[in-house]
């Protein structure tokens, strides 16, 4: 495997960061993971912006322009013989010194990883995921916004760690106000009297690039869609539930805490946005 390493292509074995750097020490630094299907980087100039953002929000400067991220990226899968998988692009902060003071390190690390990438199961996909909700809550947007995809994701760590030791592979995460925020590493979506539901930004979710598919996918399907305070009786009551992400793409959600939601199998709704977003990954994006 060939790793982008700060404008060259090494071996996996050679690519490595110093123990100095800030992205290691502290978890300063912003990441996307980005997926390729049939050659097709999907939404690739959608994640290089939200890249941006998460870099301009934490005053981190990108050593790179977006056009040069790109060609990286594309190159890296060619470099690979990748047409089909997962792609983690990643700028820290770079390396200093064991303080804090991120105007210490010299220059940002760039590198980038393109490879594979098995989230769930398929027979989950078919049947369904049973989720739980677990103790840890989602941190306030007020003391770190989520949109921010930043390297430190220790408080998901922890949400992840208590949905294995309950048995499931995903789970779902309040904010401090006992409302649905989002999932440890997905986005959640609700079906409800045939309006599909899910938690806004400001209640601590991420602002998924495919999340964002799926509210597309939404108008090209004639569903109301709405961003709501959900609870976890709500998530009782639906109809329906499916999760979102790069790496999950979408997947339904049949139990929470023991409860069936809905009949207790994927629903219509969930298959139709299934099926329009596999129609969707090979044609929105960058051929590589």
């Amino acid at each position: 495997m060939k790793i982008y390493l700060d404008g060259k292509f090494v071996d996996a074995n050679d690519a490595k960061v110093s123990v100095f750097d800030h992205g290691l020490l502290y978890g300063d630094g912003v990441f996307e993971g980005i997926r390729i299907y049939g050659g097709n980087i999907f939404r690739l100039e959608e994640h290089l912006e939200r890249l941006e953002y998460s870099a301009k929000a934490i005053l981190l400067q990108l050593p790179m322009p977006r056009a040069e991220l790109s060609a990286a990226t594309c190159e890296c899968c060619r470099q690979n013989n990748l047409t089909d998988g997962y792609i983690r692009l990643v700028v820290t902060r770079g390396v200093g010194d064991l303080g804090l003071s991120p105007w210490l390190c010299a220059k940002p690390t760039v590198f980038i990883i393109a490879g594979k990438i098995s989230l769930y199961p398929a027979e989950h996909y078919e049947h369904g995921l049973s989720i739980v909700t677990v103790p840890t809550r989602r941190i306030n947007p007020a003391a770190l916004p989520p949109t921010i995809k930043s390297l430190n994701y220790l408080n998901n760590i922890l949400g992840k760690i208590e949905a294995r030791q309950a048995g499931a592979l995903e789970a779902i995460m309040l904010n401090d106000q006992g409302y649905v925020s989002e999932c440890t590493a997905d986005n959640i979506f609700l079906v409800h009297k045939g309006e599909i539901l899910t938690p806004a930004s400001s209640q601590g979710a991420l602002k998924g690039v495919t999340r964002s598919a799926i509210l597309d996918i939404s108008q090209e399907l004639g569903l109301p869609l709405r961003e709501v305070n959900l609870t976890r009786y709500d998530v009782w009551i639906a109809d329906e539930c499916f999760l979102t992400g790069t790496g999950a793409e979408v997947i339904p959600a049949v139990k929470l805490d023991g409860r069936e939601i809905g009949t207790g199998k994927p629903g219509p709704v969930t298959r139709r946005v299934l099926e329009a977003f596999r129609r969707r990954v090979l044609v929105e994006g960058t051929r590589i």
